[in-house]
Formats: C-alpha cells, structure tokens, sequence
C-alpha cells in the first residue's frame, strides 16, 4: 500500500475537481466515460504484480499503489468487463474507493502510533497526561479502522465482482464508530496542548521536528496526522453518497445506502457538536467577562447559546429624517455581539471592555437595505428591533464597512430574508453552482470552511468578492471568498447535483414529512 490518507485523499478530491471541469465542458454529462467519472488515485498496475486476487495484493503488499477497478490486472483478465454495463462498472469503482481508502487510512494511522505515539525520546519529553490530550484515544479509532478494514476486505475477497459495501459500513457506524466522536471532541484541547507544548518545551520542537524529516512521513507534518479521523468520518460520508448516485433505484443496495448514510451522519454531526461546544463554552464565557450593562443586565451564558458574528458598525445619529445631510460626524462606532438567540448592542469602552446599551431577541431583529443613497451613505442598512430591551421598538441606522460585510450583517441579523438566489431545498429548477479548488478556513462564526471538491449552490454574492454559499452534501451555509471555487456553468451538470443530492437526503425530507405530519395532528 503505497499512499499515505493525506496523499490518497489529495489524489481523490484533485481528480473530483478535473473530472467536474470535464463534466462541465461536455454538452452531456454522460459523455464521459467510466475511467473518467471514477476518482483515479494513483499510478497504473504494473503487469508484473503478482497474480494473487487483487483485494490481497492492494491491502497487503506494501509496494503496490491504488489504482482503478477495471484496471487491476485481475479484473482486465477474467472478462468480466465485457460482462458488466457501464453504471455498474461505475458503482464497483464507488466501492472499490472506499475500501482501499480505508487501507490508506489505516496506514496513516498505524503511522501515527508506531512513528509518533510509541517514541521513546518524545515519551520521555511527555507527561502521560500531555501524551493522553495529544493523542486522546487514538488506539482505539485504530483497532476500530482494523476490525472494518478486515471485514471490508472479506467482502472483496468473496467475488470478484463487489456486492455490497454499505452493509458493512452501516453495522459499523452503528457498533463501533462512537470512538470517532471522542477523539474529535477532544480537538479543541488537542490543538492548545500541541501549541503550548511547542512554544514551551524546546525538546519536544525537536523531536517532531526530527520525526517528520523521516521519509516515511513524505513530507507530511505531524498535526496533518492528527487530523486525520475528524477528516476521515467526514470523507467516509461522502464515499458513501458517492456510492448512493450510483446504486439502482428502489434496491437493496440502495435501501443500504441510504441505511449507512443516515448512520454517518448522525456520527459526523456529533462530531461537530463535540468540536463546538468545547470551543463555544470558553468563548461565551470570554465574552461575558467583557461587558457591563448600562440597561438591565441579561445572563449570556447559557447551554443553548452560541456566537454567530460580532463585529464594529458605524451608527447613524440623529432622525432618520437627516440622513440626506454627508457628513461624517453623522456617524458614530457601535459594536455588535449576535448570538443565535440574542443581539447585543454596545458601545466599547477602555479595557476590552464593551458597554451594553440595547438587546432584542434575535426573531424580533428586521433589516432592510438603503439603496442609491450616494457615497457617503454607501452599504448602509436599518436594523429594527422590534422589542428592545425598554420592550418598545427601535431603529438603527448602521454603516459598514464593505457591500460584502453589510450583507453579511444583514444575513445574520435576519436569516429568513430572501437572498439573490433561493436555496435548493425549495426545490428550483435551476440555481447558480460553485465548486471548491481551494480549501478554506473560516475566518469568522458566519463564514464556511471549505474542502477540495465541495459543491456548493451560490444563495447570494457580493461586488466585492464574496459568496454565500450552501453546500449540497450537508447543508451548511456560510460566506467565503468566490477566488476559492469555479462557477459551474453548464445548467445540465447543475441539474445532475441536484438530483443527486435529493436522492442522497430523500430519506431525511421523508423523515421530516413524518414528524411534521405528526406536529400538525
């Protein structure tokens, strides 16, 4: 097994995006061929490689490198090429991925363990209880990738022709993937200890530095490796919904899928809980030592509550009646916390601190946007508090500082508002697409991070080079700027990802049918 996950899934999701600009240049998506569509991770078979059945010499060999289904010298020689149609040749590649993904992965992992967990010099420089919040229960999310791995492999080796996959993933999402949820709860405190221990321990510096010059690494950093189940679980969802596109209509693998999907999901969601809520309930209390109230104090903390966006606005003084006159004085700096629940209205004040002089729940806040109203009163928008903290109505007219942060404001302020373009949930026909050829890290609460190969329905998008964004495999919304994806064009491949998508979540949308049918009885 030649590839390390991080090279193996770089591969992956780099052939995604080439594949999808193919696509895209196609009058028909179906114009491309199987080679093409499935993700080609490494270099071809050498026919030199031994003859055993190919799920042995790929999981087992440690030489051999990944490589398509319908390439394996095994495959090519039984004829069974000739045998199977194009669609199904199509799903073997989807299950064959995902299997020797998880060889890939596995081999990072025992990477991680054998060449940096069991060091002698590094256990020596950590305390156990150091060792134990760096590398939380890493041993675990091993022994549960080998049991899977074995029983993936089983399968292969039944036929040479794979006949399910999600099956297994599903028991063991069910049975065993709660380790993941541990070890990537912990990722709040496992990056603050991996900071703190290279800024005040020199020697533990340098013996990780040491230990990614070793070629087994390929050049890879030591935090790449910590990463990798938080990225796995997230990948394996995905794989499982590549192979969801594929699967025919109204089957048993489909109902698998569909089965194994679900299960992911329940497991990716928690794991983000888990990351949040570590990093929610240090920031709230941050924030609650920061302000003093000038009106009636209202309780931050809460279990329920969390940050969405704060940031500095210029606010209109005077009548409304006065916002013809162009002068800066007219304005004055306000600074905003908006939680999920809750906005607070402040003033700052010397020390960090900020004063609160307004709040409103966050479902009576109302935005709208003034428009034509020359340079001075450029990206100015009103806010309405419906019910302030006086329980009386109030208005705010605020300036900010780019057309992108005002719409970000204003998206945040009041989530309901109609945007540019309408999600895809509400089932339009057709709707503007992007997709993502560079990863990103969110910068603020409001904004997106992005992976390599994600799609996303674009929902709004500003002058100055931001975009509001949904992404299709789970949902999510959030801004990042448009110089990390390429448009997709052509209206046929749009219409694909949303079908594909629907498919994928049509289990969700009946569940959601089910419990609103029951809310309204």
């Amino acid at each position: 097994l030649g590839l390390l996950y991080q090279e193996y899934r770089d591969k992956s999701t780099r052939q995604e995006i080439e594949t999808r600009r193919l696509q895209d240049s196609q009058t028909d998506p179906e114009e491309s061929s199987p080679s093409e569509e499935a993700p080609s991770e490494a270099e071809p078979a050498s026919t030199t490689e031994s003859k055993a059945p190919p799920q042995i010499s790929l999981l087992r060999n440690s030489n051999s490198r990944f490589n398509l289904w319908q390439d394996l010298p095994e495959i090519r020689s039984s004829g069974v090429l000739s045998i199977l149609q194009p669609d199904e040749i199509k799903l073997q590649e989807a299950m064959f991925e995902l299997v020797t993904s998880e060889a890939s992965y596995y081999k990072s992992l025992n990477l991680l363990v054998s060449h940096f967990m069991e060091n002698e010099r590094l256990k020596k420089i950590l305390h156990q209880s150091e060792a134990h919040i760096l590398f939380s229960n890493v041993l675990d999310v091993m022994a549960v990738s080998e049991r899977f791995l074995l029983d993936l492999e089983q399968r292969v080796e039944e036929n040479i022709v794979i006949s399910d996959v999600c099956d297994i993933v599903y028991q063991h999402t069910v049975n065993h993937f709660s380790v993941y949820i541990t070890y990537v709860s912990n990722q709040t405190y496992q990056e603050r200890a991996y900071k703190q221990l290279l800024q005040d321990k020199p020697a533990f510096r340098e013996v990780i530095s040491q230990l990614e010059l070793d070629p087994k690494c390929k050049g890879l950093s030591f935090s790449s490796f910590l990463i990798l189940p938080f990225q796995r679980i997230t990948r394996l969802k995905l794989l499982v919904q590549n192979i969801l596109k594929k699967v025919e209509e109204k089957s048993d693998r489909e109902t698998t899928a569909l089965d194994a999907h679900k299960e992911l999901e329940t497991v990716v969601k928690a794991c983000n809980e888990g990351v949040r809520k570590m990093s929610r309930t240090e920031q709230m209390i941050s924030i609650q030592k920061k302000l003093e109230f000038k009106i009636k104090s209202v309780p931050i903390i809460s279990h329920s509550r969390w940050l969405l966006k704060q940031g500095e606005l210029q606010q209109m003084n005077g009548p409304k009646t006065s916002r013809t006159l162009r002068t800066k004085k007219l304005f004055r700096e306000i600074y905003l916390f908006l939680f999920n629940d809750l906005l607070v209205i402040c003033r700052q004040i010397p020390g960090d601190k900020y004063q609160v002089f307004d709040s409103a729940p966050r479902g009576l806040l109302r935005v709208e946007e003034l428009e034509d109203q020359g340079q001075s009163l450029a990206n100015v928008f009103i806010l309405r508090l419906l019910e302030n903290a006086d329980d009386r109505e109030a208005s705010y007219m605020l300036k900010a500082s780019s057309q992108s942060e005002m719409k970000r404001w204003m998206i945040s302020l009041a989530p309901n508002r109609r945007t540019k373009f309408v999600s895809f949930t509400s089932r339009l026909v057709d709707c503007p697409q992007i997709q993502c050829v560079h990863p990103y890290v969110a910068q603020q609460p409001d904004e997106l991070s992005l992976e390599l190969a994600d799609v996303l329905n674009i929902l709004d998008k500003t002058d100055d080079g931001w975009i509001f964004g949904e992404r299709l495999h789970d949902q999510e919304r959030g801004w990042f700027p448009s110089s990390m994806g390429e448009e997709i064009l052509n209206p046929k491949i749009r219409a694909q990802n949303l079908k594909e998508c629907f498919r994928v979540h049509k289990s969700d949308d009946s569940q959601r049918r089910k419990l609103g049918s029951r809310s309204r009885q």
